[in-house]
């Protein structure tokens, strides 16, 4: 047995028997380091860690490009260092070659947005949703108006209580994320429909007991919706609204921030409605915003028109 396989071996036990990682977390760092093993056999690179360099790990890194996304790779080399860092700490190396090693950078995805018209098209849906009976329609109509006017996270809508709701201002508290409470305005049209909603929320009942008492948004039962179901309504009506079959909730928050730039409010604010813990956060929307722009300039500006006289 190579060196490397005991030094490996006893990296994966200490994973799973003093840091207790889960076996699924150990089974990704066995994968990653039998790939890493299998390169430096097929290379003809010494099988032990006492001998490696930090040029030897980079070229197995160089290796996975064209066949792993930055993130996968991302994964990889954090399983190299905390594999170096295991052995330095234990003894086994003077110097940890994997302590310069860095990731890839992630391309950044910009936040994916409805326009304005295609966002009405998606909350207005429900209405006209002749498969679905009343209750269904009204609820359904209520969560796209709340995920869309208030911004919610699609988490922040499943656990959302009766309690929370105060009509009388027209606000609601939400629990965030890191159990983060904040204030989120309900405007005119969600409270509608919520109104509407919760007129006809009892009969949301099965026929052994009564609606929780509790959630504000239950399936057909009466039992709370969870996060999965919700994730389904509005592919439902992503499809019929906008024929985007694959809408995703966090669309409707993203459109919901992108809206509000557009129409001037400002980044503080936004920031507080979406609950960002980090305004940096919230600065994506601003090359969202920036990217519409000069698709607007590209196609109505006489100086970004071909031709121009000179």
């Amino acid at each position: 047995m190579a060196p490397l396989d005991e030094q490996l071996a006893a990296f994966l036990a200490y994973m799973e028997s003093e840091r207790r990682a889960s076996p699924r977390t150990v089974d990704s760092y066995r994968r990653d380091l039998e790939d890493f093993r299998r390169f430096l056999g097929d290379k003809g690179l010494p099988l032990d860690a006492r001998q490696h360099r930090l040029v030897m790990l980079r070229r197995w890194l160089a290796s996975l490009f064209g066949r792993y996304a930055p993130a996968s790779i991302g994964r990889k080399v954090s399983t190299l260092r905390s594999f170096y860092r295991f052995l330095r700490r234990r003894g086994v190396l003077r110097v940890d070659p994997a302590a310069q090693l860095k990731a890839p950078k992630r391309e950044q995805q910009l936040p994916r947005f409805l326009t304005v018209e295609d966002a009405f098209r998606v909350v207005e849906a429900p209405s006209t949703d002749g498969a679905r009976p009343e209750p269904l329609q009204l609820r359904d109509r209520a969560i796209l108006e709340l995920l869309y006017g208030s911004g919610l996270r699609v988490s922040e809508l499943t656990s959302l209580t009766l309690q929370q709701l105060d009509f009388a201002t027209g606000e609601a508290r939400v629990h965030g994320k890191g159990n983060k409470e904040r204030v989120v305005p309900i405007g005119r049209e969600a409270r509608a429909a919520l109104d509407a909603y919760l007129r006809v929320r009892p009969r949301l009942r099965s026929t052994k007991r009564a609606p929780d008492p509790h959630a504000v948004f239950l399936g057909r039962h009466g039992t709370p919706l969870t996060v999965r179901q919700v994730q389904n309504i509005v592919r439902r009506y992503g499809t019929s609204g906008a024929g985007q079959s694959d809408l995703h909730p966090h669309a409707l928050r993203h459109s919901c921030a992108t809206h509000l730039l557009d129409a001037g409010a400002d980044l503080r604010s936004i920031q507080e409605l979406l609950g960002h813990a980090s305004l940096s956060t919230t600065q994506r929307y601003t090359h969202v915003s920036i990217d519409r722009l000069m698709e607007v300039y590209d196609r109505a500006h006489p100086l970004a028109k071909d031709g121009s006289e000179g």
